[in-house]
């Protein structure tokens, strides 16, 4: 169901591909489609061989050797509850140490964000996107999260790299059409074809989305107020082989989400303001909305002959996010209303070979050139007072902040992966980055993995790697704290230093043991230790998050993955235990109140995305055309302040110990049903019933309190949904 693996290959032994799989196509009395001679099929299953050997010569470009590797392909997405039906996000959720978040967002080993999507190797740029899943598990034929100590191919992102291969018209040709809705007034329907002619081939996806439950609950309920959204996704795949040696390809993909922002019911406003003689509006009446679309397209060219095997790709990405405030209310509870509005282009180049010098030695190496341009424009109500801070007027003053700036990012490597003895692999190189936007910084990284088979079933891995990575430069909107002084919304510090470039060392330890044919268990541990540790936070209501830094970092853990595989049965079962700290808040510091920053300045704190005990697992059998999944997740609870005793206060004048606390423990299970009825002549359909969150658990995933937390969030209640698939 779902595999881990602690490396790419074992030593001594060829990195191991996923031939895919073909079905010729049939005439309607079943037989062949072939000529007289035979020519149509021969010519068919050459493209289909060629396809296989340009797919393993790409897979052989990068390499996974040291870092820890779980993958999960499209028959273990099909087989969870909900199937390809749920959002990425909740995929990945199922992989170690992986601890949700509100607004669709998770959190790998303890980090914010720092994620880096690759699509057929092909690196994605990064939206600003919060809510929106752009990427459709419907095209994925499978998806690899690499985390650890990576080697010098990844880099600028390294929490985890989200690695997905696409499907593609020749590894399934045909397709289905889909319908599936239930609970919170979800419906979604969708579409997967693919086919081609010759040596092209192509993949469509497509899907619509709308549901009452598009944003987190904020109160616990099943049907929170105001919650409803509508998202389109689209993909395209295309290719075309050349020659054995040589194919192009084509992906494009869009987003599209429109999402209102849930509203606490029963609350008034208590800021004591007035805006035209009016202070008091109820919470449920709160209209605020966010319109967010992600598009990108890449076409690539690879080349693969003898040793050599190269990548080239030129790929574009545009990213937009705009809030519409509730003017009235917003600026009665929290002093400002705004009005915000954020873009970001992005194009870049990659290039990425590997030679084969020999039988124990394969160079890689690689360029990476990106330049993003991003417009961040602000329009915010805010009503003047005094130096007390005390309102002067009723009259509002509309402050104008926009701005543009344009990022640009160079990156380079070279590795070399020495097979030194038959057991023993070792992956040695160098990356270098330099980025200039808000602020400039560069580094040259080493980069050391090591893989030792000690014995037939017992894999040891181990792995050192420095690291530096840019602030989201797209998340970034340089805010002039000096038009905020004296009106509703001040800057809590008068303070505004850009977020800095993170810097890390990064060790990691791993075994993995075989205990059966069936029935693999490993073990894994990291430590990283960082300065100017990046991480996010909302500060507005607005869901934009912004980007700051804690001058020094630390973060450790051990994660426990087992997986057990049968013909019929296949089951999984992940541990993880962290600790993620930081100290000295040395960037954005207007976000923060001044006790807040002079006790986190003198003492190592909880991250607020700090799980400290997560746990995920599941199972899948299959009784003939029928299959039963059950999948589950345990936390320990994100981070929350810790309230002092009344009267009681830290030595630096605040009444609470930020993130000293962490939320309860939660578990949510899920269950699946899925029956295939074969229709002669006519293909089959597919039957679908899921449950999600079976026990109805209430859990808080946000309370509302921690560092640069906006507001709280509930996981979602139980939600029963059924769905309809028609292959084509």
């Amino acid at each position: 169901m779902f595999r881990f693996f602690p490396m790419a290959a074992a030593p001594g032994t060829a990195v191991a591909v996923a031939f895919l799989s073909f079905t010729s196509p049939v005439l309607a009395d079943g037989a062949p489609a072939a000529s007289a001679d035979g020519s149509s099929t021969t010519t068919l299953q050459s493209i289909v061989v060629t396809a296989e050997s340009l797919d393993a010569s790409r897979a052989n470009i990068q390499t996974q050797t040291g870092a820890s590797t779980y993958t999960i392909d499209a028959a273990a997405i099909a087989a969870t509850p909900g199937g390809d039906n749920t959002l990425l996000n909740q995929v990945i959720l199922q992989a170690p140490e992986v601890a949700q978040d509100s607004f669709g967002q998770f959190h790998i080993r303890g980090e914010h964000n720092g994620l880096q999507y690759r699509l057929n190797g092909i690196i994605l740029p990064e939206g600003i996107s919060v809510f929106g899943q752009s990427l459709d598990p419907r095209f994925i034929s499978s998806l690899s999260l690499i985390t650890g100590a990576l080697p010098a191919e990844y880099g600028l992102r390294t929490a985890g790299i989200i690695d997905i291969t696409t499907k593609s018209g020749i590894e399934a040709p045909g397709g289905a059409i889909s319908l599936y809705g239930g609970s919170h007034g979800t419906v979604e329907p969708s579409f997967t074809y693919g086919g081609g002619a010759g040596s092209f081939s192509y993949l469509l996806t497509g899907d619509f989305l709308r549901n009452d439950l598009g944003i987190e609950s904020p109160d616990g309920s099943s049907n929170p107020t105001h919650d409803h959204t509508t998202q389109y996704h689209v993909f395209g795949y295309f290719e075309n082989i050349l020659d054995d040696s040589n194919r192009v390809a084509l992906m494009v993909g869009s987003s599209v989400g429109k999402f209102q922002i849930p509203d606490l019911n029963g609350e008034q406003p208590s800021l004591g303001l007035d805006v035209n003689g009016q202070t008091a509006y109820p919470s449920q009446a709160l209209d605020e909305n966010q319109r967010e679309v992600t598009q990108f397209g890449a076409v690539s060219w690879q080349h693969s002959e003898g040793p050599l095997n190269v990548q080239s790709s030129f790929i574009a990405r545009y990213s937009s996010l705009t809030f519409t405030p509730d003017w009235l209310g917003d600026l009665l509870y929290t002093g400002v209303a705004q009005e915000a509005f954020k873009q970001n282009v992005a194009y870049a180049g990659q290039l990425d070979a590997a030679y084969e010098l020999s039988d124990t030695h394969t160079i890689r190496g690689g360029m990476f050139l990106q330049s993003d341009h991003s417009i961040s424009n602000t329009a915010s109500q805010v009503l003047l007072t005094d130096d007390a801070g005390m309102q002067l007027t009723d009259v509002l003053t509309t402050i104008v902040d926009n701005g543009t700036k344009t990022e640009w990012i160079y990156s380079g490597y070279l590795q070399d992966e020495w097979k030194a003895l038959p057991s023993l692999v070792i992956n040695y190189g160098l990356r270098f980055d330099k980025f200039t936007a808000f602020t400039s910084d560069q580094q040259l990284s080493p980069r050391l993995n090591v893989v030792w088979q000690a014995l037939d079933d017992t894999t040891v891995h181990a792995g050192y790697s420095r690291y530096m990575s840019p602030p989201p430069f797209e998340l970034v909107g340089g805010r002039d704290i000096g038009l905020f002084v004296n009106t509703t919304s001040p800057p809590l510090t008068p303070q505004a230093t850009s977020p800095l470039a993170e810097h890390a060392n990064y060790y990691d330890l791993g075994v993995q043991q075989k205990l059966t044919q069936s029935f693999t268990v490993g073990v894994d541990t990291y430590y990283k230790q960082s300065v100017n540790l990046i991480d996010e936070g909302q500060f507005g209501a607005p869901i934009i998050l912004t980007p700051f830094n804690y001058r020094y970092g630390k973060q450790y853990g051990a994660e426990f993955t087992a997986n057990y595989t049968t013909k019929t049965l296949s089951a999984y079962f992940n541990f993880a235990a962290q600790s993620a700290k930081g100290k000295q808040i040395d960037s954005a510091q207007f976000n923060f109140a001044p006790e807040d920053l002079a006790y986190i300045a003198n003492n190592y704190i909880h991250l607020d995305h700090e799980q400290q005990k997560t746990a995920s697992g599941g199972a899948s059998y299959l009784w003939r055309d029928t299959r039963f999944s059950a999948d589950f997740l345990l936390g320990s609870g994100l981070r929350a302040d810790e309230p002092l005793p009344d009267g009681e206060t830290t030595a630096y004048g605040g009444t609470s110990i930020p993130n000293g606390a962490h939320l309860s423990y939660y578990t949510q299970v899920n269950s699946g049903l899925t029956h295939v009825f074969t229709i002669p002549g006519a293909g089959t359909l597919t039957a679908r019933v899921d449950a999600i969150n079976l026990f109805d658990r209430v859990y808080q995933i946000r309370n509302g309190t921690g560092v640069g937390v906006g507001a709280p969030q509930f996981g979602p209640r139980r939600g029963v949904f059924f769905g309809i698939s028609k292959s084509l």
